[in-house]
Order: C-alpha cells, then structure tokens, then sequence
C-alpha cells in the first residue's frame, strides 16, 4: 500500500517503564477507538508500514500508552521512539456532514466571500470549544480561523477549497 492509503493517527514518542509499553502523541479525534485492545494500526519504519495489533491501551496525562502484540520489553521497543502510526483509508469511519478528517481538510485553499484567495490550511490546533484552523497567507504569516459558522462559510472538500467570511481583526489589513 502507498502513503495515500494510510493517515497519521500519532507519532510515538517514548517508552513507558520497562514492559515494553509505547507513549503515543496522538492526533486523531477517536483515539479511544484506534486504540482499542484488537485494533490494527500501522507503524512507519525505514521499511514501509508495519502492522501492529494494540493488545492494551491507557491514557496518561496527554498521552495513550500502548502496548503492541509480540512486545514485552523495553528493549524491543526502543527503536519505535519517533516512528509515526497510522490507520488503512478502509478502516477509517464515515463522518457525519459538517466534520472533516484532518488530512482532508489540510491543504485546502482558503478563499473570502468574494472568491479572492487568502491562503492555505497548514495545520489544526485543538483549542476544547472549537478547532482552529491555522492558514499561511501569501506573506507567509500565520491566520488563525476559528472553526465556527460565522468564519467558515463553505467546505468544498472536492475541489480543496474553504470559503471564509472575513470578520474584522481577521487579518491584519
């Protein structure tokens, strides 16, 4: 399988203790779900996608600890440390309309109301009340567009684009 049939779900970023345990950043909004004792992920390596098979997880403080099938110790997991997982396209779950998966929306062109283009998505923060998008403008500089319907008028996944109402303070202009 090629890099368009998997999506990063989180990048590990250490050990935990010395049962083999992996700390997870993840960036995925069903962690729990990706997570769960049984699920297959895909870990990156120098050699292409390694399936793995979670046989359990917990979450600690930001993090997921997971433990992967065939691993009990420290040392078999060390070299994992930096390596990103990822989920098939097939085992991804439908969305319900107006929610967009990341990697969809990452990349698109963003346009105002009158269909002049402002920038793209470069990268999502999760803020708790709503997600912000965060758009590179021509200049190069960071606008942050709050995910909420008085700023995010449009989603055109099909043509990669998003159109904005420009609300005063938006930009610096």
């Amino acid at each position: 399988m090629d890099n368009e049939n998997y999506f990063k779900i989180g990048t590990i970023v250490n050990t935990h203790g010395i049962r083999g345990e992996v700390k997870v950043a993840a960036i995925t909004d069903f962690a729990s779900d990706r997570f769960a004792s049984g699920q297959t992920i895909y870990r990156k390596d120098q050699n292409g996608y390694q399936p793995e098979t979670v046989k359990s997880s917990r979450q600690h403080k930001q993090m997921w600890l997971l433990l992967l099938a065939g691993y009990d110790n420290i040392n078999q997991v060390e070299p994992f440390k930096g390596q990103e997982l990822y989920v098939a396209a097939a085992d991804r779950a439908p969305l319900a309309a107006g929610e967009y998966y990341y990697s969809d929306i990452i990349g698109c062109t963003v346009l105002d109301e009158e269909g002049q283009e402002r920038g793209q998505i470069q990268e999502i923060m999760q803020t708790g009340a709503n997600d912000v998008w965060v758009m590179v403008d021509q200049k190069g500089q960071e606008v942050l567009l709050p995910v909420i319907d008085d700023v995010i008028t449009e989603v055109d996944l099909a043509k990669g684009q998003i159109q904005i109402h420009v609300l005063e303070g938006l930009f610096d202009e």
